[in-house]
């Protein structure tokens, strides 16, 4: 499917270091999406609760938690799950080994490499990678089988797969075919940047021609929320919305109080620009550059002057040779914590500090919950989509802007937008922040 040795030099020196700089130039294309996410089961649902600001948040049905001064009530679940619409063909011996994190990771997997056009099996296995993200990986298996709640959980073949996060990765790999590097991350909140980054690397250094670049997430456990809500009594990190579960997550709003658990797995598939071109692929947006810094400052804190990260996007903005001026929009973190919502509007601030005016800062937190490992991977498919669909989202439940974040927000619903150029962002405990620049075809 390569067309890399297309009118090229003829010298095998020359032809080599040609085909190097070409392929260290390449835009990276998106040209499928795949995403099993609460309320989504393909592409186009996904860009309908993203377009038309839709949350996906309800009543917390997992475990009780308002009990143990949780005061947890709300989450983002995936409540109807059926394997067999999208792995209809995968048999039933593995099927009964896999546990529901691994099938609905490897649905979005294979989904979005038939987005893309493909069949299974059908690419050089060689040339296809897989890059996944997981903060978390097979807890909420071990949750049950630790906790007796699952009391054959180690008697069968079964659990050698369930108990290790990186199963999703390597078991997707098998059924489609993937030969290439397939491994999986563990980076907090930016990880499915990081998979983005390495995914875009692998294709720019010529290793592989199409790359499953993703994340899986199922976090809506007890421990976690006793995590979170141990840790943020006073910093507002879990939303104790009772009433109105819906506008339970409200990003940039003068009275967030913080996120709501989130599940799910979003899956990319990525090519170079020329290849996708080639085989006249449907190329839904562009990747131009990941920039990965670690302030390495405070475990949990992040720059609140906005200068340090200001510089981060800048950096991306350079990589991807424009300029701050062509930023259409950026999407953000934007996990409605007062820390994390006000440090990103500093750092957009301290960026067009001397234009007036700023690009619209959007969050969809408030549609899918905090999905951690896929949370990255979320708001990139989101740019993409946006870029490829001329409008900007709003950020639902956004009804009143916080002092404190007084810049450019949607808020009055999804504004239609000639756009060509926008950032996406993720941001992690441990002093992580994570920015890829994105454009339209």
């Amino acid at each position: 499917m390569s067309c890399l040795w297309a009118s090229v030099p003829s010298d095998k020196q020359r032809r080599n270091k040609y085909l190097m700089n070409k392929l260290r130039n390449e835009n990276i294309a998106v040209t499928g999406i795949g995403s099993i996410l609460p309320g989504v089961n393909d592409r186009s649902e996904f860009w309908k609760c993203i377009s038309e600001g839709t949350p996906q948040v309800g009543k917390l049905t997992r475990f009780d938690g308002a009990v143990g001064g949780l005061n947890v009530y709300a989450s983002a679940e995936i409540r109807d799950f059926d394997d067999e619409r999208f792995l209809g063909d995968l048999p039933a011996k593995h099927r009964e080994k896999y546990s529901r994190e691994i099938l609905i990771a490897l649905s979005a997997m294979s989904q979005a490499l038939a987005d893309a056009g493909f069949k299974r099996k059908e690419l050089p296995g060689a040339r296809v990678s897989i890059i996944q993200s997981t903060s978390r990986g097979s807890l909420e298996w071990w949750n049950g089988a630790l906790s007796g709640a699952d009391v054959n959980a180690f008697l069968d073949r079964g659990a050698l797969f369930r108990g290790l996060p990186s199963s999703a990765a390597p078991l997707a790999a098998i059924y489609l075919g993937a030969q290439g590097l397939v491994t999986t991350l563990t980076s907090a909140c930016v990880g499915g940047n990081h998979a983005i980054g390495i995914a875009m690397d692998q294709l720019r250094l010529g290793h592989a021609d199409v790359v499953l670049a993703g994340g899986h997430e199922f976090p809506i456990l007890p421990g976690i929320a006793n995590c979170y809500r141990t840790f943020g009594v006073d910093a507002g990190l879990l939303s104790q919305e009772q009433e109105d579960l819906p506008r339970s997550v409200k990003p940039y709003h003068r009275d967030r109080d913080g996120f709501v658990l989130g599940e799910g797995a979003v899956t990319l598939c990525l090519e170079r620009e020329s290849d996708a071109r080639a085989r006249g692929a449907n190329i839904l947006g562009l990747l131009f550059a990941h920039v990965p810094f670690n302030e390495a400052a405070h475990g949990t804190s992040m720059d609140l002057t906005g200068t340090v990260t200001a510089q981060v996007l800048e950096r991306a903005i350079a990589a991807a040779n424009h300029s701050i001026a062509d930023v259409d929009f950026i999407t953000g973190h934007g996990t409605a914590t007062r820390t994390n919502d006000f440090a990103e509007c500093q750092a957009v601030s301290a960026l067009y500090s001397n234009t007036g005016s700023t690009p619209p800062l959007i969050s969809n937190k408030a549609i899918f919950g905090h999905t951690f490992g896929v949370a990255g991977i979320i708001n990139v498919a989101a740019t993409v989509l946006s870029l490829h669909e001329q409008m900007i989202p709003c950020t639902a439940n956004l009804t009143d802007v916080s002092p404190e974040c007084d810049i450019d927000h949607v808020c009055e619903g999804t504004r239609a937008s000639a756009s060509d150029f926008a950032l996406s962002l993720s941001f992690a405990f441990g002093s992580q922040t994570s920015v890829i620049s994105v454009g339209k075809v």
